[in-house]
């Protein structure tokens, strides 16, 4: 495995991204707001006072604390409506609406805009696993348990501000995590130059939120944990459970009894006392709590995740789609791309990562790293991008490398006119696209006349679309005069992605 980027490098990324995170107005509000809510103390009537005061001031949020406490999970049994906050603060208890009106601000903050859809997946987590914490504190004999709740909510903090604030980096980090290789932790160290874990301590350190709970949010071990030695160490652990219950619970309609809940409890069993009846029970308030939060905020559950359809390919381009090769170690295929491939991937995407931190790497200049990376870490004899010319209405290759790269540059042109040929349709659904054998009737059926007579030795190639919402700004092409039946295994296939994401940014207005 590649290294992981220099101390250095890593403090200006994260520099400059906490700059982006903390430095707008908006940001700012959320932060000072957030402060404010968490330093009032529940032990002084005045703490319970200046709440009530608090969320009266905010109109929405007197709703939404309102709705929440007339929820089936807190009705009275006298049925009586709660109609002011004061009786909110005294049903619910203080820490409770404390908690809740603290995600309510997250959501109003970060819960609209372009990316949405992920920006929500990652606030329901928050969320899930705030009630998570909040309930781990009913059992707690530690003073002052019920803050485990806040500790929890901010665990994901991270990743929501990313796919807030940096959305193809928080692609580029999922894809990562998703090949199995890495954890988000890891994954997120290797993209943005620093951990997850590190990016919500520095946030929640910037807006003076307490130490104990900046300090929640360190990473565990991924080894199953011992009862913790104080208050502290059981807001860490607590925290991290409560975020991994709400991950499992995203994915499954029925998570007690599963093997990943199993999982769970052999890692964090022993340190919170949790069997297998507190398991399922927790499973069980955790969902009515999260139904009754959803209600009061007129949010509907996301959806479980489900796999991207193939969208408008045709069978033969589905089918060619990346993620359909298997891993090997060792050597070069017979194709001419290196075993070690995805090693060497991992140091472009880390290398381009930085060039593009540095403040200094021009668009040209990373549009060539990519292309530099993409050319040996995969073993291709020739390697372009083409950009779209509105002069001539055309997709003209920019730079080449590689065998009669100048000739085949210069002659290495197509119509942007929409068609049905490979390259049209790779774009028109934004498919990456490795053909591993050009040869078969049913590809060769699909390349257009100028690709065949400029490279009719191209046995494997590959095509990556650059596009930005509806524009089509051109691609990467890369061939072999070899097929390639090795294909490209996930792993490779979330740092090609990343690698392209770094383009398409830095290409992005």
């Amino acid at each position: 495995m590649a290294a992981l980027p220099p101390e250095g490098a890593t403090r200006r990324v994260r520099a400059a991204l906490m700059q982006k995170v903390c430095g707008d107005e908006g940001m700012f509000a959320l932060g000072a707001a957030v402060a404010r809510v968490v330093e009032m103390a529940s032990s002084e009537d005045q703490g319970t006072h200046d709440l009530a005061w608090y969320v009266v001031s905010d109109v929405a949020l007197t709703q939404r604390i309102l709705r929440l406490s007339n929820t089936v999970q807190y009705r009275t049994a006298s049925g009586t409506p709660v109609t002011t906050i004061s009786r909110a603060i005294s049903l619910l208890g203080f820490d409770n609406v404390r908690a809740a009106a603290l995600a309510m601000l997250l959501v109003d903050a970060l819960g609209s805009g372009e990316h949405a859809g992920s920006v929500r997946v990652e606030l329901e987590a928050a969320l899930c696993a705030s009630l998570v914490g909040r309930e781990m504190a009913r059992h707690s004999f530690y003073q002052g348990a019920e803050e485990a709740a806040i500790c929890a909510l901010f665990k994901n903090l991270g990743p929501l501000l990313v796919a807030s604030h940096e959305h193809q980096r928080y692609r580029e980090i999922a894809a990562l995590a998703a090949a199995g290789k890495h954890t988000p932790g890891q994954a997120s160290q290797l993209i943005l130059g620093a951990s997850y874990e590190a990016l919500s301590e520095a946030v929640l350190s910037e807006w003076k939120i307490p130490d104990v709970i900046v300090r929640a949010q360190a990473a565990l071990p991924p080894t199953a944990l011992r009862v913790a030695a104080n208050r502290g160490e059981w807001m860490r652990q607590v925290a991290a459970f409560g975020l991994d219950m709400a991950r499992l619970m995203a994915r499954s309609h029925e998570p007690a009894g599963t093997p990943e809940a199993r999982a769970l409890q052999q890692r964090y069993g022993a340190a919170l006392d949790l069997d297998r009846p507190r398991m399922d029970a927790l499973f069980a308030s955790v969902q009515e709590g999260m139904n009754a939060l959803l209600q009061s905020m007129n949010m509907e559950p996301a959806p479980k995740a489900a796999p991207d359809a193939g969208r408008g390919l045709p069978d033969v381009l589905a089918l060619a789609t990346l993620d359909t090769g298997e891993e090997e170690q060792g050597g070069v295929h017979p194709s001419g791309k290196p075993r070690n491939a995805r090693e060497l991937l991992l140091a472009g995407v880390q290398d381009v990562t930085l060039l593009r931190a540095s403040g200094q790497g021009r668009l040209n200049d990373v549009i060539l790293a990519v292309l530099e990376t993409l050319y040996g870490a995969l073993g291709f004899r020739f390697a372009t991008v083409c950009l779209k010319d509105a002069r001539t209405g055309q997709y003209r290759a920019r730079v080449a490398l590689g065998e009669g790269s100048a000739a085949r540059q210069a002659r290495f042109a197509f119509p942007a006119l929409p068609a049905r040929d490979l390259f049209h349709l790779a774009m028109d659904n934004d498919a990456d696209l490795m053909i591993s054998d050009a040869s078969s009737p049913k590809i060769r059926d699909l390349l257009p006349a100028w690709h065949k007579e400029l490279l009719p030795d191209a046995r494997s190639f590959i095509v990556l679309p650059l596009v930005l919402g509806k524009a089509q700004l051109g691609m990467f092409y890369a061939d072999r005069a070899s097929a390639a039946p090795e294909g490209v295994p996930p792993d490779e296939t979330s740092l090609i992605k990343a690698l392209k994401g770094q383009v398409l940014a830095a290409l992005a207005p």
